[in-house]
């Protein structure tokens, strides 16, 4: 084990989870508008979401499958499009603050999906995953030891992050603040959209000149 390189990982993984992003947003703005159980769920969504990521990048380091720059660019604009439609939605469709998830099996089916897609077309760790993720393959010397161990720290982390974004805001913040909380989170997921898909607006366009 490469312990100077699983360090790096760890380091890298934390900090790119810390910072804030669409899934963050996502996360707190369900965890003030829902609660806990709403909150887990689209938790495990993006959790799995990562995990197919991991098995994109997996598959191209076999060379099974090959991504050219302008179909990522693609890709990120797709998510782009969703995230901003998720942030809408979410926008209109606020409730009052206090008003918390029932935690039926339809609601938590709902925020897992909303939290794979999210997730899955998240540009931050769509970059990750097939630029970053690559770099750390060599933590140990056996290919499918390194997969499985990042893929692990990957999760553990991953989650861990979360909770604490959900207890934050579940347990620590005011509940007559879960209407703003909520608010502040959609309008994020509306700039990081609109921001995505400027940038790979511009990135096709250099990619396929008119």
């Amino acid at each position: 084990m490469n312990m100077t390189l699983l360090s790096a990982y760890i380091i890298s993984v934390m900090m790119l989870l810390l910072t804030p992003g669409p899934v963050v947003a996502l996360i707190t703005g369900t965890a003030a508008r829902y609660g806990y159980r709403s909150a887990f769920a689209t938790a495990v969504g993006t959790n799995g979401a990562s995990l197919m990521l991991i098995a994109v990048a997996t598959l191209m380091l076999k060379g099974v499958i090959s991504l050219s720059p302008v179909w990522l660019s693609f890709l990120g604009l797709a998510g782009c499009v969703y995230i901003g439609y998720t942030a809408l939605h979410s926008l209109f469709s606020t409730p009052e603050a206090g008003t918390t998830d029932t935690g039926t099996g339809v609601q938590r089916g709902g925020n897992f999906l909303r939290g794979f897609v999210t997730g899955v077309s998240n540009p931050k760790d769509i970059l990750f995953f097939v630029s970053f993720f690559p770099q750390f393959i060599a933590v140990t010397q056996d290919f499918t030891t390194s997969i499985l161990t990042l893929s692990l720290v990957w999760m553990i982390f991953d989650f861990a992050i979360l909770t604490v974004y959900i207890l934050t805001v579940k347990k620590w913040m005011p509940a007559r603040h879960s209407r703003k909380i909520a608010m502040t989170s959609s309008l994020f997921l509306l700039a990081v959209a609109g921001c995505g898909f400027v940038y790979n607006v511009i990135e096709i366009t250099h990619s396929w000149p008119l």
